[in-house]
């Protein structure tokens, strides 16, 4: 019975063992932005503009984001962030009011 046991404890901490943090190496790593990054500022260029899959296209090209999100008026949208999305909010009138890269 003891066997069993401490059989099935070893087991277990080496299974734990396996989900144990490491530490990273000393020093701080090189900051890169990722390729797609989306850079919100010279998308502002665009609000007051008509909404249009051809100024999406622009707002694409002008922020290097390489996923557009449209956002109609009172539509909820998820919160997680994703560095290479354009959110892209417009009114009732399809005119851009908000471009933000999340």
């Amino acid at each position: 019975m003891i066997v069993r046991s401490t059989l099935a404890t070893l087991v277990t901490l080496g299974a734990l063992a396996g989900c144990a943090a490491t530490t990273p190496p000393p020093g701080d790593p090189p900051v890169r932005e990722p390729e797609g990054s989306c850079r919100a500022e010279p998308g502002q260029r665009f609000v007051g503009m008509r909404a249009s899959a051809e100024v999406g296209a622009q707002m694409l090209a002008a922020t290097g984001a390489r996923l557009l999100r449209w956002v109609p008026p009172r539509t909820a949208v998820t919160m997680d962030f994703n560095p290479s999305r354009l959110t892209v909010s417009y009114d009732d009138n399809s005119i851009i009011s908000t471009v933000s890269c999340t």
